[in-house]
């Protein structure tokens, strides 16, 4: 071994407390030469670092260097990432440009990681050009992953997925960085107040698909992992996966935190086990203020919405503070069951009880809560006066509740903001239309068919999942692609001829106008829904209920069929679309038809 790496001064060095015998130890490498070699200066600069926050210090030693190497630079590089001193360590770096020192493998990975937050983005960027113009073709995994983690956190799918599929034998971290940057584009999807007009279910797949490898690769997960994976169960209503998840863990004796807590109580709350969900969150050793909101954000989707403002009261008996999804959820809990007065008191309040500035989602709760209660005028006045430019969500929100009480020309006023916002968003239309066609304006209904025409708009189609036996069956409106396709339309009829002995007369109103009477409802008959209800009796088992993952809003006769069909089968189904949970029993809802 080199006598420098084995000096003994670097024994004190490695065990040095105070900033006081850190400088006494500088001024005996001085005295002794050995400031002179690379490797020590290296090791006082990871000390320097460590013991203070002044970075001065650090950046002295630093300075009296003499053409220090690349090896020194990334050494310091590391060091201010680490504490956030990220201009700093992009200023070193622009120093080994200048200076004409080539980068390696190891000056990125770092700054890569300090790139985090929309402002960093161009440089990160900038950052991957220099990878490859410095680096290509011989930079290594490591660099890769950096790359692949930065992406991931701006959301960027497609370079995550091409530089993963360009690592070989990938290890744990980068598994868990591929995992995640498809975790983070489905967790915002499923909107506990106002829906979203993009289906992301396929991200979600591919999490499951990819922990598959994942397993064949012999990788072992840890608690990153799963937390991808049930939040991916989460999101596709896959209980049987998710449960899998859970008991992996705890067989495995992996930590129960907060966060891995979180995840299964929003997966076992979206599957439609709530009972579990909120038994989980009693047992849960810690909580925090984030696992509180997760299970009010669960019960309020579920209807359940004074049970949602208890669990929020008792998050502020234990002396936990709330924050702006806190009151999001608490919001959200009094829209679904039409609790307008505390709502809007919670809305009111945030500020002076909290400190919490209200944002943009705060409002679009609100006018979501004013809609429902039918205070679409209300809801109109609030977007007009609020202080930031509303989006598309809020418009659409504002459009819905326009259509369920039938104020066509506010109706008519959002979709003009809509299509500049959203020009290519069908579910805007169809909104419109259907609200024409609750009203009998059938020229306009016709008109507004016709503008998607022109502007070569698709309906967004329904899709409904549901899982039997693990696996995960996927129906569209009409689908006949199902290998028991003969024999869920058959078990369709059935339902059918039943549903007509007890009086049901479907609701045809909404149905494309320039359909036949008949045809409607064939066509009401064969929405997704209800072929997975047919196909689920089917498969089964008639004590189990039946839950239904729905990529659109239930419509009315799905609604008020699925009310019947419970009835008339004796079956729980519980159907989850892109508002709420409707949980239907003995011909009710518990939703109670406030949807």
């Amino acid at each position: 071994m080199s006598p420098i790496l084995n000096h003994p001064i670097l024994y004190p060095l490695q065990k040095c407390k105070t900033l006081s015998t850190l400088k006494q130890i500088h001024a005996q490498m001085i005295t002794t030469g050995i400031i002179l070699h690379t490797y020590p200066v290296s090791r006082l600069l990871l000390a320097s670092s460590a013991l203070t926050t002044n970075i001065s210090y650090t950046l002295a030693i630093f300075n009296q260097v003499q053409n220090p190497t690349i090896f020194l630079y990334n050494i310091l590089i590391s060091s201010l990432t680490k504490r956030d001193q990220t201009h700093v360590a992009f200023s070193l770096y622009t120093c080994i440009i200048t200076k004409n020192l080539k980068p390696n493998c190891y000056t990125y990975p770092s700054l890569f990681k300090a790139c985090r937050g929309l402002l960093w983005l161009q440089c990160g960027r900038a950052l991957h050009a220099h990878v490859l113009k410095f680096l290509e073709p011989t930079y290594d995994q490591f660099v890769r992953s950096s790359l692949l983690n930065f992406y991931s956190c701006f959301g960027n799918i497609n370079v995550c997925r091409y530089l993963f599929d360009q690592i070989n034998q990938p290890d744990l971290a980068t598994w868990n960085s591929i995992l995640s940057a498809y975790g983070h584009n489905t967790s915002v999807k499923y909107d506990a107040c106002v829906s979203n007009s993009q289906d992301d279910s396929s991200l979600s797949l591919e999490v499951l698909h990819l922990f598959n490898q994942m397993q064949k690769s012999w990788v072992k997960p840890n608690e990153v992992t799963l937390v991808a994976l049930i939040s991916a169960c989460a999101d596709l209503g896959a209980v049987s996966q998710g449960t899998w998840a859970h008991v992996y863990l705890l067989r495995n004796n992996l930590k129960l935190n907060g966060i891995v807590g979180s995840a299964l109580i929003t997966m076992y709350s979206n599957c439609g086990c709530l009972e579990i969900a909120y038994q989980l969150f009693d047992e849960l050793p810690e909580r925090d203020t984030y696992c509180y909101n997760v299970m009010i954000r669960g019960l309020a989707v579920h209807g359940h919405g004074q049970e949602a403002l208890d669990v929020f009261n008792k998050l502020l008996l234990e002396g936990l503070i709330p924050d702006g999804f806190s009151i999001l959820s608490v919001m959200c809990a009094c829209s679904h069951v039409g609790l307008v007065e505390q709502g809007w008191r919670y809305f009111d309040t945030m500020q002076s009880d909290y400190g919490i500035e209200p944002q943009l989602e705060h409002y679009g709760c609100l006018i979501d809560l004013l809609g429902r209660a039918g205070q679409v005028k209300e809801a109109e006045e609030i977007i007009r006066t609020m202080p930031m430019m509303p989006n598309a969500a809020l418009w659409r929100s504002l459009l819905g509740a326009a259509r369920v009480h039938g104020y066509s020309e506010i109706g008519e006023t959002a979709l003009k903001y809509l299509i500049e916002l959203e020009p290519e968003t069908s579910g805007n239309y169809v909104l419109l239309s259907n609200l024409y066609a609750t009203v009998n304006r059938w020229d306009d209904v016709k008109r507004v068919r016709n503008l998607m025409k022109e502007q070569a708009i698709k309906k967004l189609p329904g899709t409904s999942t549901v899982e039997i036996n693990g696996a995960i069956h996927e129906f569209a409106s009409g689908d006949k692609t199902h290998p028991k396709a003969k024999t869920i339309y058959l078990k369709l009829e059935d339902i059918n001829r039943r549903l007509q002995e007890h009086g049901h007369k479907s609701r045809t109103i909404e149905v494309l106008f320039d359909i036949e009477e008949e045809d409607k409802e064939d066509h009401l008959s064969y929405h997704s829904e209800r072929l997975a209800i047919a196909f689920a009796l089917i498969e089964c088992n008639s004590d189990s209920p039946i839950k239904i993952i729905k990529n659109l809003r239930v419509c009315n006769d799905c609604h008020e069929s699925t009310k019947l069909i419970s009835k008339i089968y004796g079956r729980e189904i519980i159907v989850r679309d892109r508002i709420r949970f409707h949980n239907f029993r003995d011909g009710n809802c518990s939703c109670l038809d406030y949807w």
